[in-house]
């Protein structure tokens, strides 16, 4: 049995019966937009899927960064962790991607934090190549997560990069219980490996990070990827079933 057909799991909502179907094509490359420098949001953030959570921040090596909180129902079984796309390509904490993450760990019981990378929004300092930006996400998980509290942490392409990085820095005994990466920039950046229940999901049409480089990445790991058919790297038309999707995948095992 091949590679592909032992760790590779597709999905796609079928509006006539309700169930998954499976499907399989050659993924698509693309090409990104470049934001224009001053063309950031700035100020609070504005949550129209109405989240909420209030706005603070957190001291990091470049000055402050903007955070948003959201406390789930009940008590919180830890603090999740979410970063957001590339800051050079429109990237914010407002993305929806990075929304429907939040929402999916908040129906889990998470306390959610996304937050914007240095230099986007309100946030403190100039886009660092990478390495700034995963000193960012250490600071956040410093200041919000309390001792020995439950972590989770996930990202959305180049943050699903920062948020795998971040995981592999983290001393032992303060390691993540789960990790979830959604598009990750595995064409660009060099993704560390990854614990074997880390949640891998990626658009089978992703015109940005072509799919066949996540594959060559979760490969030597006998990593599962599941695989959005026909979607592409914004999961437009699909965050319903995005949600549905991280929600059953963390139900599992999740702590």
């Amino acid at each position: 049995m091949s590679y592909y057909q032992r760790h590779i799991f597709f999905c796609l909502n079928q509006r006539d019966n309700g169930a998954d179907a499976c499907s399989v094509h050659n993924a698509q490359a693309g090409f990104e937009r470049r934001v224009a420098p001053g063309q950031w949001p700035t100020g609070r953030a504005v949550d129209a899927a109405g989240l909420g959570g209030p706005v603070s921040t957190c001291r990091g090596t470049a000055g402050a960064i903007e955070c948003v909180v959201t406390q789930p129902e009940g008590t919180a079984k830890g603090v999740a962790v979410i970063c957001h796309p590339h800051p050079l390509f429109g990237g914010t904490m407002d993305n929806k991607v990075v929304q429907t993450l939040s929402r999916a760990l908040l129906q889990l019981g998470w306390t959610t934090v996304r937050f914007n990378f240095r230099g986007v929004g309100a946030s403190g300092g100039v886009w660092d190549d990478g390495i700034g930006e995963v000193d960012d996400a250490l600071a956040v998980i410093a200041q919000y997560r309390t001792g020995s509290q439950a972590l989770l942490l996930a990202g959305f392409s180049f943050g699903a990069f920062v948020a795998a990085e971040a995981a592999s820095r983290l001393p032992d005994g303060e390691k993540a219980q789960r990790l979830v990466l959604v598009g990750p920039s595995t064409q660009k950046q060099n993704i560390p490996d990854v614990p074997a229940d880390t949640v891998v999901i990626h658009g089978e049409a992703d015109e940005v990070v072509p799919l066949s480089c996540t594959f060559d990445w979760a490969r030597p790991q006998s990593l599962p990827v599941i695989v959005f058919p026909g979607v592409g790297h914004f999961f437009h038309g699909q965050l319903a079933l995005l949600k549905r999707v991280v929600v059953e995948q963390l139900s599992v095992s999740c702590v």
